[in-house]
Order: C-alpha cells, then sequence, then structure tokens
C-alpha cells in the first residue's frame, strides 16, 4: 500500500493538472471501487473547481467551490495518470515496472484547461467519497487520526506524550495511526532502524524523565521527519504497485538501509551485523539486532 512520501509524490504530480482547473466531465466506468460511488458522484463534481489540493495521512483532498472536499484513498493498487498533451519525463533509471492495463481505468476526470487524470486500479481496494468541507475533519475516514508526522506538530515532546505507558513494541505504535497518521511499514523499518531503536522495544521506554529516553525520541523524530522527507523529495517507493502521475515508479527503494534487505551487511557505520527479517502483527520486520536497542 502506498505510505505516505508516495501519496505526497502523487498530490505534487495532480497539483498543476487539478488546482484552479474545473470539472469539464466525469466518467465512472463501474459502480464502485472498494466501496460504491457517492450518489450523483459526477453530477456533483462537474462544473466545480479545484481550490486546493492537500494530503492528510494517506488520504487526498480536494477543496471544490462547490463546498464539498473529494477524499481519494489509493488503496493498494491505485494510481493517477495525467495526460496534458505535453511529452512526460521520467528522473532516474527503473528496474520494476508493474505496466498499465487499460481496462483498469476506472474514472476519468476531465478538466477545462485540457488535462485528463485517469484513475486506474487494478484490484480496487480504492476509493473516492465526497464530503461536506464543514464537516471533513469528522469524516470517518479522517476522524480520529493522529498527528502528521511532517507537521508541525511532530517532536520528541509528542513522542512523550503519545507514548507514556504504553507497553506495546515500538513498531505497532508508530504504525498505530490514531497516534500518528501516515506511517506505514516499510517507513517505520527505516526510521527505527536509523535511530538505532529496536522494533519490539516497548513504546513507554522511550517516554519520560531521563536522558537515554529523551535521546531516543529525539533521535526517532529526526529520524521519521528524515527519511519520510528523503522519500517524498526521491519520489516515494516503488516496492509494490505504487507508481508517479506519469507513469514513472518512485526511486527511493534504492536508498533503503534496511527495509528488504535480509541477510545484507548492515549499513550503520562501525556495526558489523546483518539485517534480520521477523514478524510482527503480520508484517515484515527488517532491523539490525546489534545496532538496534
Amino acid at each position: 500500500m502506498p505510505e505516505l512520501p508516495e501519496v505526497e509524490t502523487v498530490r505534487r504530480g495532480l497539483e498543476p493538472a487539478m488546482v484552479g482547473a474545473r470539472f469539464s466531465a466525469v466518467e465512472t466506468r463501474r459502480p464502485n471501487l472498494r466501496f460504491p460511488f457517492p450518489e450523483r458522484f459526477a453530477d456533483r463534481l462537474t462544473g466545480a473547481r479545484v481550490n486546493a489540493l492537500t494530503r492528510r495521512a494517506k488520504f487526498l483532498i480536494a477543496s471544490l467551490s462547490s463546498g464539498e472536499a473529494l477524499i481519494l484513498h489509493l488503496g493498494m493498487s491505485g494510481r493517477f495518470l495525467v495526460e496534458t498533451g505535453k511529452t512526460a519525463t521520467q528522473p532516474g533509471v527503473f528496474h520494476q515496472d508493474v505496466g498499465r492495463h487499460a481496462a483498469h481505468d476506472h474514472v476519468v476526470f476531465r478538466f477545462d484547461g485540457g488535462a485528463t487524470v485517469t484513475y486506474n486500479d487494478v484490484r480496487r481496494f480504492g476509493f473516492m467519497d465526497l464530503v461536506s468541507q464543514e464537516g471533513l475533519e469528522a469524516s470517518p475516514h479522517l476522524s480520529g487520526l493522529g498527528i502528521e508526522p511532517l507537521g508541525n506538530d511532530f517532536h520528541a515532546d509528542a513522542l512523550d506524550r503519545l507514548f507514556s505507558g504504553r507497553a506495546a513494541p515500538l513498531k505497532a505504535a508508530l504504525l498505530d495511526q490514531k497516534l500518528i497518521a501516515g506511517l506505514g511499514n516499510i517507513y517505520v523499518c527505516e526510521a527505527l532502524h536509523r535511530a538505532g531503536l529496536a522494533p519490539t522495544r516497548a513504546a513507554g521506554s522511550i517516554a519520560g524523565p531521563g536522558k537515554r529516553a529523551l535521546a531516543a525520541r529525539q533521535a526517532l523524530a529526526t529520524a521519521i521527519r528524515d527519511v519520510l522527507t528523503e522519500a517524498v523529495a526521491a519520489g516515494g517507493s516503488s516496492i509494490s504497485d505504487h507508481a508517479r502521475t506519469d507513469g514513472s515508479l518512485g526511486y527511493f527503494q534504492h536508498s533503503f538501509r534496511a527495509y528488504d534487505r535480509e541477510g545484507k551487511a548492515c549499513t550503520t557505520p562501525g556495526c558489523s551485523g546483518t539485517i534480520r527479517r521477523m514478524v510482527q502483527s503480520g508484517r515484515s520486520t527488517f532491523h539490525c539486532a546489534l545496532c538496534q536497542d
């Protein structure tokens, strides 16, 4: 499933084509994705202008001139493809391409500026919804989400507050969307490795007074920000089905230090350990048992 950097990369790719433009036509080629489309979906969008395109956790949100907000979720394999008549450019060289199958082009947005945005989703785990902008934060999709890891409210003191008294493993706490919104398995593994913290360590162990706890949460907050920022700058990862809006793949995966590197040498300077894989809550965790404690 695309994580925060992938969703932010998609947002940045869609923004030039969508923001300031009006929907001139909307075509849904099936009655549903993961869920049925909202009632009169195409009619409610047609003629509305996109005032802004933002991201909350792993959701894209288009604020419309109609007073509604279009919520978009990529699911596991969703991708948006933008056609403007211009030649698409692709930085970097990619070795993994899932390809595009036109049979899975499920939604087509046409804009008055000439751009066409097509939503393609092989597995159909993504969805789209329309809600009132006034009730956006109270919508079932966004209510209860935690703080943004790239927002101003995310820092070591926030981790102290969120993890205080929690016995759950550190990795599980970081993946809890009610605490921190948008983190996923890949980047949690990467951040914990950079911070030198074991994924099995109790979350509460980095909260409270004490120099070691403070140093641990400061290191973790910095690692999370750094790894997400670097991944966004690189265009996200392409471990599974994610692709950017021009159809190309992200390439942060070439910079992974822990994720999917089982049996390979740890990249931490001075560490002689190897990356190991274990399963936590049904998900693969990649870590170094020597330098992560």
